[in-house]
């Protein structure tokens, strides 16, 4: 998180209206559930981190935020001056840069995005937020917008003259309908509904074990709680066993005994489909490739997953920049040392 640094800021310079925009799939990308923009938006941190902050949270989303662009866009500062803000903005927990795998086949490529919070965030928010669908769908590159459809002209009307139309015939008359025999035989009724996999797991149950033989009734009355354990993606065997596992010697009421277990021992909700992999694609049938998020160290760009990058920095980037902000030496201890090198000099020069 940032350090308290009660230090004046510079007024945030106005973001041109021509600022450039960053190609689909890279730039900056703002996370959801910030808070509302004021004026003492990042407070706490240096003036210089504080200037470039204030100015990335007025880009939109999309624009670009190489480190050469911003050190365009920011005169008071080169472009080192930049890349240090961006280190010292992801350690306070404001921003992550991760690139995104989009395409398929030999038409993969790497987009790359920023993701920014104006609301500081610790690294388990940001582990947990970058875990999420949500995020790979951010970082996808946005479809293009369709063209314009241009509206149809309605050509004008053309006179034409009045043409001599023959005499409208009358209308014929309708066909009389046969009478309906009554002693027809009426239409077949549909065949009625196959049981579910729900009603069909409880009639099996006296089956595997005669205590637990239950009527049609009872198969009704139990089916929409079966009905909820399939939901949760078991399958019938784990339903089964649930049920017939640890039997008492007798059971005096088996629909009872049956709606009690379905009720105690409903498990967990479990995923139905399996999970889905880069290659294989998100396993909704769509054949595409699920978008893979890797994040990537805000200064040197080394590639990572969010549990290895915390403060969006590796190893070696956090050590250096842990190192370059340590704190300065206290004036009096500084003075301190002057005066006894100073001391060990004159004793050096006396004879």
């Amino acid at each position: 998180m940032a350090t308290p640094h009660l230090s004046s800021a510079l007024p945030v310079p106005a973001v041109p209206a021509a600022y450039p925009m960053a190609k689909p799939g890279y730039g900056k990308r703002s996370t959801p559930g910030q808070q509302p923009r004021t004026r003492d938006d990042f407070a706490l941190l240096p003036t210089r981190e504080r200037y470039v902050a204030g100015f990335v949270d007025h880009l939109p989303d999309g624009a670009e935020m190489s480190i050469k662009q911003l050190a365009k866009q920011l005169p008071l500062y080169g472009q080192q001056a930049i890349s240090t803000a961006l280190n010292a903005l992801s350690v306070a927990g404001h921003l992550r840069r991760v690139r995104c795998a989009v395409g398929a086949g030999d038409e993969t490529r790497w987009a790359f995005r920023t993701f920014w919070s104006r609301t500081a965030r610790d690294n388990e928010w940001w582990n947990t937020y970058l875990a999420t669908e949500t995020a790979a769908r951010t970082a996808a590159p946005a479809e293009p917008p369709a063209a314009p459809v241009p509206p149809a002209v309605t050509p004008a009307p053309v006179a034409v003259p009045q043409q001599r139309t023959a005499p409208e015939a009358a209308p014929a008359p309708a066909p009389a309908t046969a009478p309906t025999n009554p002693s027809a035989p009426a239409a077949p009724t549909a065949p009625p509904a196959a049981p579910s996999r729900a009603y069909l797991a409880l009639a099996e149950l006296g089956r595997k074990d005669i205590r637990l033989t239950l009527s049609a009734d009872d198969c009704a009355a139990l089916e929409a709680l079966a009905t909820e354990w399939l939901d949760r993606g078991v399958g019938i065997d784990y339903l089964t066993s649930a049920l017939t596992a640890g039997l008492p010697a007798q059971v005096d009421c088996p629909p009872r005994f049956v709606r009690r277990r379905l009720t105690d021992k409903i498990p967990p909700h479990l995923p139905t489909a399996p999970r889905p992999s880069p290659s294989t694609g998100s396993g909704t049938g769509s054949g595409a490739p699920a978008p893979r998020l890797l994040m990537e160290c805000t200064d040197c760009g080394r590639p990572g997953r969010p549990e290895a990058l915390p403060d969006g920095l590796c190893r070696p980037c956090r050590a250096a920049h842990s190192g370059s902000d340590q704190a300065t030496p206290d004036p009096t201890e500084v003075a301190a040392v002057k005066a006894r090198m100073a001391n060990l000099r004159d004793l050096l020069k006396t004879p």
